[in-house]
């Protein structure tokens, strides 16, 4: 991440971080209740640990929304990473434990066109709000914003594994099919924990790699 930026830039990048935590934070809110009340509805922990996730990412948000009201943000980097990492860590600790759950109990939600249309959105948006979190922390050398972006990235895959689920659930009676998923994403969100608190928030995950190529192009 490059760290020559003249000061005007600076501030530029600061504003529109500042701007784009504001809109994840408020996302995630709408989102977490639409996705608790329509889990508690359809009797979906997919969808109720959805919601709950979304407020994981709203402490992720908060964070470096705080550090970029500082002076000098740079001085806050490492513990909001700690922070962000720590909410990778309960992300993934939560995650694990409604799929491990769904699984044993063998849990078969109900139809939720509610949950279905809150998830397709997600993986529209949450991609766009990432990417743009991404390119301005690398701009500025901020990892804390970086790490944040792959918080979103992650919770992108999230609701793409709920959404699959709730579909599959709906046409064919998988329903174990986003517990599966969730396994597999709760396995990314730990590793993008260690690197966060090791301070690594360069360090590419399969979702950045693909954009980086995506870039090249």
């Amino acid at each position: 991440m490059s760290t020559a930026v003249s000061s005007a830039r600076r501030e530029t990048l600061h504003r529109r971080i500042r701007l784009i935590v504001a809109i994840t934070i408020g996302y995630n809110l709408i989102e977490a209740v639409i996705a608790i009340t329509a889990g508690s509805v359809a009797s979906s922990a997919a969808l109720i640990g959805f919601g709950l996730d979304s407020t994981i990412e709203v402490l992720s948000a908060a964070a470096v929304a705080w550090q970029f009201t500082r002076r000098d943000p740079a001085r806050w980097e490492k513990p909001t990473l700690r922070v962000i990492a720590v909410a990778f860590f309960a992300l993934a600790i939560y995650v694990t434990a409604t799929s491990v759950l769904s699984l044993f109990t063998a849990q078969r939600p109900e139809h939720s066109t509610v949950g279905i249309v809150l998830t397709a959105v997600s993986v529209v948006v949450m991609p766009f709000l990432s990417l743009a979190e991404r390119r301005a922390g690398r701009e500025i050398g901020s990892a804390t914003a970086v790490a944040d972006s792959k918080q979103t990235l992650i919770c992108t895959y999230l609701s793409a594994a709920v959404l699959i689920g709730l579909v599959v659930n709906t046409l064919f009676g998988w329903w174990w099919a986003d517990a599966v998923a969730g396994l597999v994403i709760a396995t990314f969100a730990v590793h993008e924990g260690l690197e966060a608190w090791k301070g690594d928030a360069c360090a590419t995950s399969v979702g950045m790699l693909l954009e980086d190529e995506h870039d090249e192009h």
